[in-house]
Order: structure tokens, then C-alpha cells, then sequence
């Protein structure tokens, strides 16, 4: 919940339901068709979601690689914050128990128990319930709550969704991910403690702990960071740093030009502008540092268009 005690919600709320993964311009015209609707009805607006996501969940069942996440809870939390739609999160756990719930115990459950729902916006292909098989069929069915269609948001002709964010970063094209999203893709995290190699080659970076996710994003980007020294340019290495590491755990490791603040425990929050180049393996240390310093000349250099 958004402030960790239970809102009034005794006037019913206005609820919509999704991963709103990257919180993307498809998910704000939804959040704000939202508080359109929970204003003209007098309702509370409320964001469900899950955690983990369904797809993430199914696949570690299946013993599968995880799908593509673009944005941890703690980051889409403060993006739903800042949307200025939303009056409260209702995270679910995703579980097994969860996912044999039937459709109707969902309903009764969920909407009508917890949330006191009066109004529900999802999707026409929206499924929920065992074996997804509830639908938005059996929602408009209910007496109880009154359940539309969330609208589609076209930009530059492609429907805005997670997929083509996840596709755009993949690609590396951040300029069009941006688009999509509204604003630049983020993440952020606590610095930790690493191997203190940056220092050695002559380029100290702040190593950002991140959730044990499945990121889109791979390789050598310019950055803004934003901490408590303002917001300062930097060049970020995120992936599995195949010189000096083993593992497939993805590393997000960024130097920010112009800060000798000791920023360890320090939050930071990294927006990813331009993609530099893919990430490599170089045969040697100084090879390494002599393509790290061609990134930080390259990033100090380059310019939006």
C-alpha cells in the first residue's frame, strides 16, 4: 500500500489493474482516464499490481530465463507517485496460491472485499484467475462495479507499450525508449561496495545495487546521475563485465565526471541518454582502460539532438 495503513475506501474506489512496467505514456493516459473517472464518481483511484510479475513468475516455475523487466517495484512505485493520478498501490504478491485463485474468488476477493471497487479500467484482453480464465467478459457481468476499456496510445504509429520499450532498449535506441516512456529510462539503487577496480584502471565507478532482475538494457551508455550532489553526467557500464567477471548476474557500474563525494550507502538514481557501444571482452587490463577512457571522452563529448 502506498502509505502502509488502510485508506477510507468506504465510498468505494476507481481501480485499474496491470504490471505498468516503465509506466510508459500508454500507462499515464491510463492513470489520468483514472482519476478522470474516480473524480466525477467520488472515488478513491487505485493502481493494483503485482510482484512478481505474472510472466517472471510462470517462467521461474518453468525453470526459463525471466522475461525482460524494464522497472523494479521500488522505481515504478515513485513513477506511479509522480503521476499525480494515483491515491493509493495495492501490491499483490503473484504465488502459486495466487495464481489458482478462481475468477470469481478474484472478484469477490479482491475488488469487492479489499478494494470496495465501484469502477474497474482494464484492458479488453485482460485475463486474471487459474488458467486465466477469467475475462473481460465476467467483469462487465458484475452488477457491483461498472468495468471499461482502457484506452490504446499511439506514438509515431506503434502502440505504446512495455514490449516496444523493452524492444526499443534492447535495440539500444534510448532516443525512441524516451518517446515511449515519456521521460528518460531510469533505474536506481543503493552504491555498494565491488572489486574497487575502476580506481585501479584510473576511473572510480559507484556500483549500483539492483534487484535480481532480467534488465533490456546491455553495454557502455551516457548518463545523468542524480544524488545528493545534484545531477551530474557520468558513462555507465550495465551488464555482466565479461573482462573481469563470470557469472550472469547484469552489474550496473557508472563513473560520474567531476564527483570525488564518497557516495557509498548513497541512492542514486541513473537516466540512461545514448548508447556508447555493445559490451565486449578485451583480452587485457590495459586494453580495457584504454577503451574505458575512449567511453569517457566519448560520453563527455556527446550532446542531445
Amino acid at each position: 500500500m502506498g502509505s502502509g495503513q488502510q485508506p477510507d475506501w468506504s465510498g468505494g474506489t476507481a481501480v485499474t489493474i496491470g504490471n505498468f512496467d516503465g509506466v510508459h505514456c500508454g500507462h499515464r493516459h491510463i492513470l489520468l482516464r483514472l482519476r478522470q473517472e474516480a473524480c466525477q464518481r467520488g472515488l478513491g483511484s487505485v493502481v493494483m499490481i503485482f510482484e512478481p510479475q505474472p510472466q517472471e513468475f510462470f517462467a521461474q516455475q518453468a525453470g526459463k530465463t525471466l522475461p525482460f523487466r524494464l522497472t523494479p517495484l521500488r522505481d515504478k512505485l515513485n513513477l506511479l507517485a509522480a503521476s499525480g493520478c494515483v491515491d493509493a498501490v495495492y501490491v499483490l504478491r503473484f504465488n502459486q496460491q495466487f495464481a489458482s485463485m478462481q475468477p470469481m474468488d478474484f472478484i469477490r476477493q479482491m475488488l469487492m472485499k479489499q478494494l470496495s471497487a465501484r469502477y474497474l479500467l482494464v484492458g479488453d484482453d485482460f485475463r486474471f484467475g487459474a488458467h486465466r480464465s477469467g475475462d473481460f467478459a465476467l467483469l462487465q457481468e458484475q452488477t457491483s462495479f461498472v468495468t471499461e476499456r482502457t484506452p490504446s496510445v499511439l506514438v509515431e504509429d506503434v502502440r505504446a507499450s512495455s514490449t516496444a520499450v523493452r524492444m526499443a532498449l534492447a535495440a539500444g535506441n534510448l532516443a525512441y525508449a524516451r518517446l515511449l516512456l515519456g521521460h528518460d529510462y531510469t533505474l536506481s539503487g543503493r552504491v555498494k561496495h565491488g572489486a574497487k577496480l575502476g580506481r585501479e584502471l584510473g576511473c572510480p565507478t559507484a556500483n549500483i545495487h539492483l534487484p535480481a532482475l532480467h534488465y533490456a538494457l546491455n553495454g557502455v551508455f551516457v548518463v545523468d546521475v542524480v544524488g545528493a550532489f545534484g545531477r551530474r553526467r557520468g558513462v555507465a557500464s550495465f551488464g555482466k563485465n565479461p573482462t573481469v567477471s563470470v557469472g550472469s548476474q547484469q552489474k550496473l557500474e557508472v563513473h560520474i565526471f567531476d564527483c570525488a563525494d564518497d557516495l557509498y550507502g548513497q541512492r542514486l538514481q541513473v537516466h540512461f541518454l545514448h548508447k556508447l557501444r555493445d559490451e565486449l571482452k578485451f583480452d587485457s587490463l590495459t586494453a580495457l582502460q584504454a577503451q574505458i577512457f575512449a567511453d569517457m571522452d566519448a560520453a563527455r563529448i556527446w550532446q542531445a539532438t
